[in-house]
This record gives C-alpha cells, sequence and structure tokens, in this order.
C-alpha cells in the first residue's frame, strides 16, 4: 500500500529551504542545475486570495500585486517557492531594478514588472509534498504553471552543470544552482542537497550594507 502524504502546513509554517555555498560545479553524477535568479525569495499560496510571503516571514502580498492577479488564475491550495525577479531583455535578472521596485512595497506609475521565477512545489490539493523527491515535485509543479504562465516562469533543470555555469558566465548572470537527484525539500534549513556556484563578483559586498 502506498504511503500517505502528510496533511499540508499552512503558509505561516513554512520557511524556504536554503543553499550552501560551493565553489566549483559538482561533477559527480546526481545532480539537477538550474539557472540563479538574482531576486527576492517568496513563497506564494495559489487560487482565489493568494498570499506572498519573504524569505524573513514578511507579508508580501501587497508589494506585487501584478503576481497575486498571477497566482488567482491558478487552482487553489497549492504553495509555490521562487524568486521574484526583475527581468531585462534577454531574461537576466536585475538586482537593482527590483530593489527600487520592492522598497516601495506596492505599484506605481512607472514601476518595472516583475516575474515570479518558480522552481518548486511545497504543498498541493491539502498535501504535504515536502518529502516527495524533487523530480516528483518539479513535474508537478511544470503540470500546474507549465513553461510560463502570465507573470510566472517555470525554472527548468539540466544535468550539464558545467555546460550550463559557462551560460552563466558568458551572460553575466549571478550564477547556478545545483540540487541532488531525489531530494526532499527541507524546510528552513540550510543544506549540501541545495548548492549555488556564483560567477566570480557576481554580488557585491555593498549590496548587503545597505
Amino acid at each position: 500500500m502506498a504511503s500517505r502524504l502528510p496533511v499540508a502546513p499552512t503558509l505561516a509554517d513554512l520557511r524556504p529551504m536554503l543553499l550552501c555555498e560551493r565553489k566549483t560545479i559538482p561533477r559527480e553524477p546526481g545532480w539537477h542545475f538550474e539557472i540563479k535568479y538574482d531576486g527576492y525569495r517568496l513563497l506564494a499560496t495559489t487560487g482565489g486570495a493568494p498570499r506572498l510571503k519573504s524569505r524573513n516571514g514578511a507579508n508580501a502580498t501587497t508589494w506585487f500585486p501584478e503576481l497575486v492577479d498571477a497566482l488567482t488564475t491558478l487552482p487553489a491550495g497549492w504553495i509555490l517557492d521562487g524568486e521574484v525577479c526583475v527581468l531585462d531583455d534577454i531574461g537576466k535578472s536585475d538586482f537593482e531594478r527590483l530593489h527600487a521596485r520592492a522598497r516601495r512595497k506596492g505599484w506605481y506609475r512607472g514601476a518595472d514588472p516583475v516575474v515570479y521565477c518558480v522552481f518548486d512545489l511545497l504543498v498541493g490539493k491539502g498535501k504535504d509534498l515536502r518529502s516527495l523527491p524533487l523530480e516528483r515535485r518539479k513535474a508537478d509543479l511544470r503540470k500546474l504553471i507549465g513553461q510560463s504562465s502570465p507573470g510566472m516562469l517555470f525554472v527548468d533543470s539540466v544535468e550539464d552543470g558545467a555546460w550550463l555555469y559557462g551560460h552563466a558566465l558568458a551572460l553575466g548572470l549571478e550564477g547556478v544552482v545545483g540540487k541532488r537527484a531525489g531530494s526532499t525539500y527541507q524546510a528552513g534549513e540550510r543544506s549540501a542537497d541545495w548548492v549555488k556556484i556564483k560567477r566570480p563578483g557576481a554580488v557585491p559586498p555593498e549590496r548587503f550594507r545597505r
């Protein structure tokens, strides 16, 4: 008999899984790799009255009303994990433009539009999905939002980390995220199953002195 998934936590119960930093791409088999977007980490609910929560637990629902509109179009009862970004013409995230937008905590005339770059699925249909392997959560997420929904971007993965990191360097992206195949979602923890490999000089030190 298949084991039953535990009853789902609420958005208030959840914290994002954190990454360890590495200097080099894992070379051993059994990893999936994604572009690392440079934005604000947010968890989000879907359906008629969606809510957004920042990595630090702040209620960010009113900050990005266009994302609320996008999440409303999805079926209710899901909780997503992703990065809110301002993307340029080639899809590169621009943290400075996002920071200028987010510090006003709402939409305003001339505001840069944001995109929710979604990479994981924590809750679905009343069940806690965090104990499922990464590949299953990713497949369910793809079915939920598709390759691209209005205001949202499905963050896909590849198995060739060196290839992806080379493109990140060439395009000046922040870096690459590696996720161990079969890994579960360890909310609120920094796990070696999720690693980030940044492009040298990608994040200037002055960002953290604001």
